[in-house]
């Protein structure tokens, strides 16, 4: 019919048009490219800046520098690891398998620590446990003696003691990953093997244990990952690891060099860390024809039940409850006293703040372009590249904060060096652009955690239909005016728990902070750095409950998540 044909003629252009507008380049592929191209700059430049040094210094470091440090940190590994799997995996299944009072509380109450930085609990502990501090004075009056030469207990001062701080610190990242995977484990199985007779040891070494083991290397990956981050605590412990003599060699020595081929050893084990924890999941595979029941916890009571739930309270007590009522009390004290806060304390403060927000920012908006346009490219030619990008992108959280910032040492001169050649073509003074402000903070911060906005943002975005990418499209959409009009609403909350995670990040990193920050520029981390290496903790002790404070966010973000989950799957 000639309605029917004309109608026909006038949709058909329309139809055509649509895999046009699909196709039409834009300009997420090469910004996400962009990105992950500063990701690895840094990196690159390390290799570089590494062999500038001469042959006498790399034989200097290999016989002087790296065999004593690179053996303290393998057995501070070593025994975190051991320390962090014992303490996080018994307690993973201690509230999961057994019922008992104040299990609830206990449960959420393990992931205190982690809003305590390590440094803050080294900070804390030698203050409680120096021979002239609380505990040892306390213990000498009770047992007689006056003078510390009389009496004083082992100096917490040593590997050991840096071990069981780190250990019942950094615990939960183990808790986390192996919680979760008790929980979802069939209940069947381990039914069966109760019906066999097993008792509950074996059923938590021959089965759970077995189950849960890609979990474990997991959490347990990036706890190591954290210690060997940690510049803090290990050197107010008097432990000389890598990450310590990167930071000596490069601030006390200013040897470059040297310091990148110190933190070329630290990246050398970053990579053996990763491919441990690749190995350990190497295996992993599920298979179920319905949903897992979880199992039904076992009810203690008496004495079994006050056990348990002391054993479940003592690794929240030394990791958090202790040094945190500490600096509580410490910072108490000095403001009733009418010590106050200083004026450059509180500069620290609006520093932190003002250059956590300007990181937040900047992170989320870089992390929001790396998922985007990996979600645009799936199905299509560019998704190899797209998802290589969002790989390459994620690889700074596993980088230590020293050698990050150690890699863009030499980037950003280079930038100082090509700014100050225009600077002076119109007549200007040579200044340092980057290098002389908070802006290398912001870089060294948004390549740091770039991993958590990335990954927290790509994962709501597959929970959005590809249908409405699709509606969208065919309405003419472009793809910043889809991402503006129909995912940035739907993403808010993966958004806002992103940019949450990479705040109080930014407010407790160190490492960077420490190397990058330009002159006179304190935060509230390096002013209780600064504070421990002069041997002061009056305000350190207020800087550090700063940082506690707001560490405690995403924890308690963490607990309600948790205890959602674990209703939801006991429903």
């Amino acid at each position: 019919m000639p309605g029917q044909r004309g109608s026909g003629m006038t949709l058909a252009p329309a139809w055509r048009a649509r895999p046009v507008l699909r196709l039409r380049p834009d300009l997420w592929q090469p910004a996400a490219t962009a990105v992950a191209l500063l990701m690895l700059l840094p990196l690159l430049a390390l290799g570089w800046s590494a062999l500038q040094g001469s042959d006498g210094l790399w034989s200097h470091i290999a016989v002087h520098v790296l065999p004593r440090s690179a053996w303290n940190t393998l057995l501070l590994l070593g025994g975190v690891g051991a320390l962090v799997i014992a303490i996080g995996t018994g307690a993973a299944w201690l509230v999961t398998a057994y019922e008992f009072p104040g299990r609830r509380f206990v449960s959420w109450a393990l992931l205190l620590p982690l809003a305590v930085p390590t440094y803050i609990v080294a900070f804390s502990y030698l203050d409680l446990l120096h021979p002239l501090g609380p505990v040892q004075g306390a213990l000498r009056a009770l047992l007689g003696y006056d003078s510390p030469r009389d009496f004083r207990l082992p100096d917490i001062r040593s590997l050991a003691g840096c071990i069981v701080l780190l250990g019942f610190v950094l615990y939960p990242y183990v808790y986390l990953t192996t919680r979760a995977m008790f929980m979802t484990q069939a209940a069947s199985l381990l039914e069966a093997a109760r019906s066999l007779g097993a008792s509950p040891l074996r059923v938590f070494t021959r089965v759970a244990l077995p189950m849960a083991r890609p979990a474990i290397a997991v959490g347990a990956v990036l706890a190591l990952l954290e210690t060997l981050n940690d510049i803090g605590a290990s050197e107010f412990l008097g432990v000389q690891t890598l990450t310590v003599a990167v930071y000596t060699t490069w601030v006390t020595r200013s040897d470059l060099p040297g310091a990148s081929q110190i933190a070329l050893a630290m990246l050398a084990i970053v990579v053996v860390l990763i491919m441990v924890e690749r190995y350990g999941r190497r295996r992993q595979r599920y298979a179920a024809t319905q949903r897992p029941r979880p199992m039904r916890a076992l009810r203690l009571r008496g004495a079994p039940a006050w056990l348990a739930l002391g054993l479940g309270v003592l690794p929240v007590l030394v990791g958090f409850a202790v040094p945190a009522a500490h600096l509580a009390w410490e910072t108490f004290a000095r403001l009733g006293s009418g010590g106050g806060v200083s004026p450059q304390l509180l500069a620290s403060a609006r520093n932190t703040l003002l250059i956590a927000l300007a990181a937040t920012v900047v992170t989320v908006v870089a992390g929001l372009i790396v998922a985007w346009a990996l979600r645009l490219a799936q199905g299509r030619r560019h998704g190899r590249l797209a998802g290589f990008n969002l790989r390459v992108a994620s690889l700074g959280y596993a980088v230590p904060g020293t050698v990050l910032a150690i890699g863009l040492l030499v980037p950003l001169a280079w930038f100082d060096d090509g700014a100050n050649v225009l600077i002076a073509a119109f007549g200007g003074a040579p200044r340092m652009v980057l290098m002389g402000s908070a802006t290398a903070l912001v870089i060294a911060y948004m390549l740091r955690f770039l991993a958590i906005s990335a990954g927290g943002i790509e994962a709501g975005l597959t929970r959005v239909p590809r249908s409405l990418d699709q509606a969208a499209a065919s309405l003419g959409h472009s793809p910043a005016a889809m991402l503006q009009r129909v995912h940035l609403p739907l993403l808010r909350p993966a958004m806002a728990a992103a940019a949450l995670l990479v705040f109080v990040d930014t407010m407790k990193e160190l490492p960077a902070t420490l190397l990058l920050r330009p002159l006179n520029f304190e935060t509230l981390a390096t002013w209780l750095y600064a504070e421990a290496s002069r041997g002061t903790y009056e305000e350190g002790a207020v800087a550090a409950l700063m940082i506690v404070l707001v560490g405690l966010l995403p924890v308690v973000l963490l607990a309600r998540t948790g205890l959602g989950y674990g209703r939801e799957q006991a429903s």
